[in-house]
């Protein structure tokens, strides 16, 4: 059983450090993508996905009940609040003009917006 210990130990360390590079690689994208919807994007998908490689690599490591439900209770939480967060920047660089109208595809926010006047 010794040697279970050492298979899950080590598979939770790599899970550990390439969550962590994907961290890494989500701050990088959000320093050096030039708008705000772009910045959004390096914002939530790198660091949930980072996240929960963290979290399922310290669940290997950790084994416990309670430890378990608690990395559980903060994946649930970081799955609801970050794209939630991202949507709400997107949606006030919109209203606040930072966003090019010209450069979006669909823009529905739009004519919701002149339907309200």
């Amino acid at each position: 059983m010794n040697v279970w210990f050492r298979i899950l130990d080590t598979a939770g360390a790599v899970l550990v450090f390439t969550g962590a590079a994907i961290c890494l690689l989500g701050v990088v994208g959000m320093l050096r993508l030039p708008d705000v919807l772009s910045r959004s994007h390096a914002a939530t998908k790198p660091q949930t996905l980072g996240m929960l490689l963290v979290l399922a690599g310290v669940a290997l490591r950790l084994r416990s009940g309670m430890d378990l439900a608690t990395l559980g209770l903060i994946g649930f939480f970081q799955l609801m609040t970050g794209p939630v967060a991202a949507h709400l920047v997107a949606r006030t660089a919109y209203r606040t003009g930072q966003i090019d109208h010209g450069e979006l595809l669909f823009d529905e926010l739009d004519e919701q917006l002149t339907e309200e006047e």
